[in-house]
């Protein structure tokens, strides 16, 4: 027993050291009570902290949409897909192989807009299944088509396979946008989170490869640059849904190289001549403030830009709009711009 007592001792101010460091670290800002439901809900299912786990782990998480789902359904409201939009599957040839994309098309006579859709999850986790509900709004609110795209994710498939897959899928709807009611000259792009990154890395590789430019980029939280001791990565450092910690996992697993303005559009020497960009922010969010330094890039750069940040709100909020009204707001205010775009390519 008296081998044992200096390591429980040890444990004991271990455990009271961490509790110490932990009560002084910076919390971050207090969600409003809405979005507080959500983290709750979420909280309630248990999920794993993603950083200690497995990709193939982390895959089978409970989501932040899964919570949106059980809040809804406490709430006594349906959890069915929002009427008014149709959904189809086509495959589109990419180097390698193939990948699926997912069309969500308004009730209306088209040709509709198209914009291409790229779902968010760090390049490694979720798809577009559970980032459904952002397509299926936008395709409502804007009258346009959206085609979200289930682009082959790391660590099996490390960059630059994501943002190349991103690219051919643009190209593919450029040229086939016909096939199913879509207008080929009025082709936008946008995403959440990692999937905001490889929308403005495809208008980069359309820019540099001199293709047909998307009429506008949509930014919603977009991961753009590695700087992970920015005052948002500290301010949210402890954040939910998505931390520091988390960040590093995914960075670890997408093997970007930190260099290439392809994995991290800040380190581009310039942001010349790429469309114009709706850029969503979120104040819970350690993306929040490199969020706003691209959006200040690009405007010195000479891109025109709307920057908007909901407060109380974390990093996946868009999207929830079924119960969440700043989503619902959020997913409006990019609709409208989607709107504008289209309209100044007629």
């Amino acid at each position: 027993m008296k081998k044992a007592l200096p390591l429980a001792l040890t444990a004991v101010a271990a455990a009271l050291v961490w509790n110490v460091a932990l009560a002084q670290s910076p919390q971050p800002p207090k969600a409003d009570a809405d979005m507080q439901k959500v983290l709750d809900a979420h909280a309630s299912l248990k999920p794993k902290p993603i950083e200690t786990l497995t990709p193939a782990e982390a895959r089978k998480q409970p989501t932040p949409a899964d919570a949106v789902k059980k809040v809804l359904t406490q709430m006594g409201k349906s959890t069915a897909p929002e009427p008014g939009v149709t959904m189809k599957t086509m495959s589109v040839p990419v180097a390698g192989g193939s990948i699926p994309v997912h069309i969500f098309t308004p009730e209306g006579k088209g040709p509709f807009p198209v914009m291409v859709y790229y779902h968010g999850g760090g390049f490694v986790i979720a798809d577009t299944k559970v980032y459904e509900a952002s397509p299926r709004a936008l395709a409502k609110m804007a009258k346009a088509i959206m085609v979200s795209v289930d682009y082959r994710q790391a660590p099996e498939h490390t960059f630059p396979i994501a943002p190349e897959d991103s690219y051919a899928a643009y190209l593919w709807v450029t040229q086939h946008a016909r096939e199913f009611n879509g207008d080929p000259m009025r082709v936008a792009v946008g995403g959440e989170s990692a999937g905001g990154n490889l929308a403005t890395v495809v208008s980069m590789m359309a820019r540099d490869k001199k293709a047909q430019l998307p009429a506008h980029q949509l930014l919603v939280y977009p991961v753009v640059n590695d700087d992970m001791n920015n005052a948002s990565y500290k301010r949210n450092a402890n954040a939910k849904p998505l931390n520091k910690a988390m960040m590093g996992w995914f960075f670890k697993h997408y093997a970007g190289d930190p260099k290439n303005p392809y994995a991290l559009p800040m380190k581009a020497a310039s942001l010349k001549g790429l469309p114009p960009a709706t850029i969503v922010a979120a104040e819970i969010d350690p993306l929040l403030t490199e969020g706003k330094q691209y959006a200040d890039k690009l405007k010195k750069d000479g891109v025109a830009v709307d920057y908007r940040e909901w407060s109380g709100v974390t990093h996946e909020f868009f999207g929830m709009g079924a119960m969440l009204p700043k989503a619902k707001e959020a997913e409006q205010y990019a609709a409208d711009a989607l709107v504008k775009a289209f309209a100044a390519k007629r």
